[in-house]
């Protein structure tokens, strides 16, 4: 187990036995996922959190202010404890975690998608519904991610499993059977 998801791991799951004792153990995985997308956008507050030179106690300070009314009180309890113990830099990695620890408890299976463009409601409901058929279950999350890279069509990825259906896949398809050919 890499060193990072070592020190993750308590932290994700006593967070997952607070939020499974208070029944908002989803509500808090949405709001984990919104938080991950903020701290991997905004270079600015991870730089602050990870900084050594502020206080623990004015990043629970500048956390509380912005967040507080946002979050779950739980949430915001990690976050303190993760402060106190100038452990903000792992923040990332105990929030993914504990959604990995969230999906594995409720059995959904994560289908991490990469698509050229974004896709339309009818262009992702149809997607999720193959996905579905594909993995054999109704638990499932989408994780969807926009990549230009691949020129057009999608690929996605269901734990070892990559269904590759996008157009740089397929070129480079047909490239390796042209050199094998030659």
């Amino acid at each position: 187990m890499p060193l990072l998801n070592t020190l993750a791991t308590p932290y994700a799951e006593a967070l997952l036995q607070v939020t499974d004792a208070r029944s908002e153990a989803e509500e808090v995985a949405g709001q984990c996922k919104e938080l991950l997308a903020v701290w991997d956008s905004s270079t600015d507050l991870r730089e602050a959190m990870t900084s050594p030179v502020l206080e623990p106690d004015a990043k629970k300070k500048a956390l509380g202010q912005l967040l507080a009314d946002q979050i779950k009180p739980s949430l915001m309890n990690l976050l303190k404890v993760l402060a106190d113990r100038q452990r903000l830099t792992a923040l990332d990695a105990v929030l993914r975690r504990y959604l990995e620890l969230f999906r594995e408890s409720r059995n959904i299976s994560l289908a991490q998608v990469r698509c050229a463009q974004a896709l339309s409601e009818e262009q992702t409901k149809a997607l999720t519904a193959k996905v579905q058929s594909m993995v054999g279950t109704d638990s499932i999350e989408i994780d969807l991610t926009i990549d230009t890279s691949l020129i057009g069509g999608f690929v996605i990825k269901i734990g070892s499993q990559v269904i590759d259906a996008s157009l740089s896949g397929q070129v480079r398809r047909l490239g390796l059977s042209l050199a094998k050919a030659s």
